[in-house]
């Protein structure tokens, strides 16, 4: 989109305000909401002060690094704005006048209350955290929301930060008592992922933590949500936050009442939209003739991972194995896995020893669902793959049929056709 330069686009009655905007989800939201026209809205710090002030706007969504600029420019200030020192919304008054919200608190309450009933098996938030320690990572903007919310329902906040007197280093020993750790970092955020805030084993280290819940919704596991999942430890990402604040953000704009249904819908849909469907298995069991129908039956884009090697490092998945040995290409697998397995909404094909690596398993898993299609192991083609003939298609099983099975979200037991193979998976999975 191009820039405005301090007035609002023929048209515009809704946005999101930031500088450097990217891909949003928030079009998408809205539309479902019924805040419409919704445009997203790139400025320069020079062009800010015109655009709110002068703008034919009626609602906008802010966003960084705007959320404490934009409250010197609004007329009156919400509560919640006054509290946090930022705001998210602005709404256009029919006087003309600018009121500034913030409904990142409404957001994280939301998530807070549903994580508390479903997950912790609570009756509400405060059933589950009056009293209790809560571990909030992080000192920024996402961070105030988030201690404001917790704090509202009674907990005991711990702001952990990189400086200060409460610092990452060590933080078990002095919070032996946690028992909900909440991201509000950036760290972990598309594209730089998966990772985590905290140290390998932090999570271990603290024996009362009955949750997890990071802020970032995209990818849909961060690297502290992957760790979580590994200890048996329930966890959910930002994304009912982002859907709850932009529905209190729509009945801002609109002076109106959306029913939580609709964001319970939004939020579904989204993570299917978002969510890529990664086939594993043995060589040879049908990924990539499933994977194409699938994609095709769909609507997603496929990928291939052994044709993509090929594209990328200019030989077959077989060539590279036949010259310079398998551990040199399942290095390589792993760079190309890392490419993909960050992106949204793909249907994947694997190739059959991607298991081998474990660290596969977190670049395919933070944003898939991992379905093992599955065989008898006599039927499996050998035909140019050069392991199967090397060592033999039982050897192979013996040492991959349990991480498979061990990796799988779901496995689908193949009845022959590609295509019937993908209407079976796209029925168990919901699409």
């Amino acid at each position: 989109m191009a820039r405005p330069h301090g007035t609002a686009r023929v048209g515009t009655s809704y946005g999101l305000l930031g500088r450097t905007l990217g891909h949003s989800y928030s079009p998408a939201i809205h539309a479902r909401l019924g805040s419409v026209p919704y445009d997203l809205i790139e400025l320069e710090p020079d062009e800010l002060s015109g655009f709110v002030r002068n703008g034919s706007w009626k609602g906008l969504n802010v966003t960084i690094p705007y959320k404490r600029d934009v409250v010197a420019l609004a007329d009156e200030l919400a509560p919640a704005v006054r509290r946090l020192g930022a705001a998210n919304t602005l709404v256009r008054r029919e006087d003309g006048s600018v009121l500034a919200d913030n409904t990142d608190l409404y957001g994280f309450a939301s998530l807070l209350e549903r994580f508390a009933t479903r997950s912790l098996g609570a009756a509400s938030a405060r059933d589950a955290l009056a009293g209790r320690e809560v571990l909030v990572l992080g000192s920024g903007g996402a961070s105030r929301a988030v201690c404001a919310a917790l704090g509202d329902v009674g907990a005991l906040v711990s702001v952990i930060s990189r400086s200060g007197d409460d610092t990452y280093a060590g933080l078990a020993g002095r919070h032996p008592r946690a028992s909900l750790v909440v991201n509000a970092t950036p760290v972990g955020m598309y594209p730089h992922c998966p990772a985590s805030p905290l140290a390998e084993e932090t999570l271990h280290a603290l024996p009362g933590l009955a949750g997890v819940l990071d802020v970032v919704y995209n990818p849909a596991r961060t690297g502290i949500l992957l760790e979580a999942e590994r200890l048996g430890i329930p966890g959910d990402n930002g994304l009912r936050m982002l859907v709850a604040q932009a529905k209190r953000s729509s009945e801002l704009f609109r002076s109106t009442t959306i029913d939580d249904a609709l964001v319970d819908a939004i939020e579904s849909s989204l993570r299917a939209l978002m969510g890529n469907v990664v086939l594993i298995g043995m060589p040879g069991v049908g990924k990539t003739g499933t994977g194409k129908s699938l994609a095709h039956q769909t609507g997603r884009p496929f990928i291939d991972l052994d044709a993509a090697i090929e594209l990328e490092y200019g030989s077959s998945p077989a060539r590279i194995i036949t010259e310079r040995g398998e551990p040199a290409f399942r290095a390589l697998e792993t760079e190309v896995i890392r490419s993909y397995g960050m992106r949204s909404g793909l249907v994947i094909a694997c190739g059959g020893g991607c298991v081998t690596r474990e660290e596969n398993y977190d670049l395919l898993h933070q944003n898939g669902t991992l379905v093992m299609l599955d065989r008898p192991v006599e039927t499996l083609s050998t035909r140019g793959r050069p392991l199967s003939v090397e060592r033999g298609v039982e050897a192979l099983a013996r040492e991959r049929l349990p991480l498979l099975r061990r990796w799988a979200d779901m496995v689908f037991r193949c009845t022959g056709s590609p295509a019937g193979d993908a209407l079976g998976v796209a029925r168990e999975l919901g699409l």
